[in-house]
C-alpha cells in the first residue's frame, strides 16, 4: 500500500512539471522566434506479477506481467517545428527560414539567435535592440569599399560614409536599327556653335566686331583664327586655315571666310548668335568644323559645333545622363545614322551639356558599325574603325579627357544592337557613372547580404551575415532573451552564410512567430490538472485504507 503513496506523490509532481511546461509555452506564444518545449515521462519502478515462461509439450509459453509503480518526468525537449513568419515594415528585423542562427557576440563569446530585430548603434555596429550585443559577419564583403575592418568581425553600418564620384566610362545601348525604315523627307546636316555670342548681353549681329563681344576679354590688335574641318564626304579641308583678325574684325568676316572654306559643300550663317553650319545637300554627312583662337587677349571659340540636325535618310536620336570625374551630370545626345554603304551605320555624339573643352573631331563619331543582312545581328565594326568610344574634355580637368566606350552587344549574338525590318527602338539601356553619395538606406537580401542603398542611386554590398548550423538543434542550451549556445549533445557551431547548407533564406523586414500553440497549451493544463487531481485521490484512498488497516490492528 505505500506504493500509492509513493506513486502518487511522484505522479503529481511529474503532473506539476507537465504544468510548467505548459505555462512556459503558453507565455512564449508572444515571444519572437520562441520555441515550444516537451515534457517526456517514464516509469519510475516496475512490479512484476508474473514471469515469462517456455512453451512445454502440453502447454504454451507464458506471458510476463508487470505493473509500473511510480512514474517522473524523464526530460524536458526543445520542439524544432517551422514557424509562420510576419512582415514588420522594419529592413533591419530578419526572420530565418531554414534551420540556421544568426551570430552575435556580447565581448566575450558568440552566441545564437533567431531573434533578429536589429538595430544600429553609436559606434555604427549592428546590434541587438535588447542586448547590444553585435551581429557578427562572415568574409571580406565590403573590405574594399572601407566599409568593414579587416580582422573585426562585427558588423559596421557606414551611415556616415560617402563613397566617391565615379566618372561614366561605359555605355550601353541596345535595341533595334531599322532595316527598312526610311524618312520621309531626307534630313539636312546642320552643325550649330555651342557658343551663344553675344554683346552686352543681347545677341551678336554679323556686323558686331569680336573686339565687342561678351566673349572676348582684352584688348584686340591682331590674333589669329585657325580652322579645321571635314566635308559632308569626310574630306579634311586644308590644315592650313586661318583669319588674320584685328580689332575692326566682324562676326560676318568670320562667317564669310567659313564660306570661303566650305565652297559648294556647306552654307555658313549666324543665327541667334550662334555661328551655324548647313550642308548643301541632304542626306548623310561627314560634316564637322572646329575653331581655336591665338594672339590678344582672349577669345571664347566654340568647343565643338553641335550637330543640331543629323543628316541622313534614316536617323534614330537618343540620349543619356553621364557623369564626369567630379560626379557633375552630363546628358549626352547620341544618334545612329544609317551610311551610303549597305547594312552599315554610324554612331555620332550630336552634343553634350555642361562646361566642355574640347570635344575632338575624330572622337565623336563611331564609323562602320555592321550588321549580318541574313540574321540582323550586330556583326562589329569594319576595318577602317577599331574603336567604339567617345572622347570629351570638360574644362575643370582639361588635361583628362574622359572617355566613355560604347557597348553595343556581341557580335554575332542578338543581346545588343539589332538590325530587323520595322521602327528604330534603339536605348542607352545603362552606364557605369555616378555622383557622390552617402548612405540612405540598408536592407538584407535572401543571401543574407547587407546592402547599402546609397543617394545617387547606387546599391553596394556592405557585409555578409554569418550564420551557424547545429547536428542537434534541439538539444542546444537556452540562456534566456532568445540566444542559445553549444551542448555536449548538439555539437559545434558550424559557420556558413544563407542558402547555404541547409541555413535557409533570411526575409528582411519580418520576424518569426513562436510555434507555440495556445489550443494545444490549454488542452495540456487540463490533461495536468486532471491528472494531479488523480494521484491526489490515490493518496487520499490509500491514506483512507492505511487508517482502516490501523483500526483493525487497534
Amino acid at each position: 500500500m505505500s506504493f500509492e503513496l509513493s506513486a502518487g506523490i511522484n505522479e503529481s509532481q511529474a503532473q506539476q512539471k507537465m504544468l510548467d511546461v505548459a505555462g512556459c509555452n503558453s507565455t512564449n506564444v508572444g515571444t519572437s522566434a520562441g520555441k515550444t518545449v516537451h515534457g517526456t515521462f517514464a516509469e519510475l519502478l516496475s512490479e512484476t506479477i508474473n514471469k515469462a515462461s517456455q512453451p512445454k509439450s502440453s502447454v504454451g509459453d507464458t506471458i510476463t506481467q508487470h505493473i509500473g509503480t511510480n512514474i517522473r518526468a524523464s526530460g524536458i525537449t526543445g520542439a524544432v517545428p517551422k514557424s509562420s513568419i510576419v512582415n514588420t515594415g522594419n529592413p533591419l528585423d530578419l526572420a530565418i527560414e531554414g534551420r540556421g542562427y544568426l551570430v552575435l557576440n556580447n565581448g566575450q563569446e558568440n552566441l545564437y539567435t533567431r531573434t533578429g530585430t536589429f538595430a544600429v548603434d553609436a559606434d555604427l555596429n549592428l546590434i541587438d535592440t535588447a542586448t547590444g550585443f553585435v551581429v557578427q559577419r562572415i568574409g571580406s564583403v565590403g573590405e574594399i569599399d572601407g566599409f568593414q575592418a579587416p580582422g573585426d568581425s562585427n558588423v559596421k553600418i557606414p551611415c556616415y560614409v560617402a563613397i566617391a564620384a565615379n566618372a561614366t566610362s561605359e555605355v550601353k545601348v541596345s535595341g533595334n536599327l531599322s532595316a527598312d525604315a526610311v524618312l520621309s523627307i531626307p534630313q539636312t546636316n546642320v552643325l550649330t556653335s555651342d557658343i551663344t555670342y553675344t554683346t552686352n548681353g543681347t545677341l551678336a549681329e554679323l556686323d558686331t566686331k569680336i573686339a565687342n563681344l561678351d566673349q572676348y576679354n582684352g584688348v584686340l590688335n591682331s590674333g589669329t583664327i585657325k580652322i579645321s574641318g571635314f566635308s559632308p564626304k569626310g574630306d579634311a579641308y586644308d590644315s592650313n586655315l586661318s583669319l588674320s583678325v584685328d580689332g575692326n574684325t566682324t562676326v560676318n568676316d568670320i562667317v564669310s571666310y567659313l564660306n570661303t572654306i566650305l565652297g559648294d559643300n556647306a552654307a555658313a550663317s549666324l543665327v541667334n548668335g550662334r555661328i551655324t553650319i548647313t550642308d548643301a545637300v541632304s542626306g548623310y554627312s561627314k560634316s564637322d568644323i572646329t575653331f581655336s583662337y591665338s594672339g590678344d587677349g582672349m577669345l571664347r571659340t566654340p568647343a565643338y559645333f553641335e550637330v543640331s540636325t543629323v543628316g541622313g535618310e534614316e536617323v534614330k536620336n537618343f540620349d543619356i545622363t553621364v557623369y564626369d570625374a567630379q560626379g557633375d551630370a552630363h546628358v549626352m545626345a547620341c544618334a545612329f545614322v544609317r551610311t551610303g554603304t549597305a547594312n552599315t551605320w554610324d554612331m555620332i555624339m550630336t552634343s553634350i551639356t555642361g562646361d566642355v573643352s574640347i570635344i575632338d573631331m575624330k572622337s565623336r563619331r563611331i564609323e562602320g558599325i555592321e550588321f549580318d543582312a541574313d540574321f540582323g545581328c550586330y556583326s562589329g565594326l569594319n576595318a577602317k574603325n577599331e574603336s567604339s568610344e567617345f572622347t570629351v574634355t570638360f574644362t575643370h580637368d582639361p588635361s583628362n579627357p574622359q572617355t566613355i566606350a560604347i557597348s553595343m552587344g556581341t557580335a554575332g549574338q542578338l543581346d545588343g544592337l539589332t538590325q530587323f525590318p520595322g521602327n528604330s527602338t534603339v536605348i542607352a539601356r545603362e552606364q557605369d557613372g555616378y555622383e557622390a553619395g552617402g548612405l540612405s538606406s540598408v536592407s538584407v537580401n535572401n543571401e543574407g547580404m547587407v546592402i547599402g542603398t546609397f543617394s545617387n542611386g547606387i546599391k553596394k554590398n556592405i557585409a555578409t551575415l554569418r550564420m551557424a548550423l547545429f547536428e542537434d538543434i534541439a538539444n542546444l542550451k537556452n540562456i534566456g532573451n532568445g540566444y542559445f549556445i553549444p551542448s555536449a549533445n548538439s555539437g559545434k557551431a558550424f559557420a556558413t552564410v544563407a542558402l547555404s547548407n541547409g541555413a535557409g533564406s533570411i526575409h528582411s523586414g519580418a520576424l518569426e512567430k513562436s510555434n507555440s500553440d495556445i489550443a494545444n497549451e490549454f488542452v495540456t493544463v487540463i490533461q495536468a490538472q486532471k491528472g494531479f487531481q488523480t494521484n491526489a485521490r490515490t493518496i487520499t484512498v490509500a491514506n483512507d485504507i492505511l487508517r482502516e488497516l490501523t483500526n483493525l490492528i487497534g
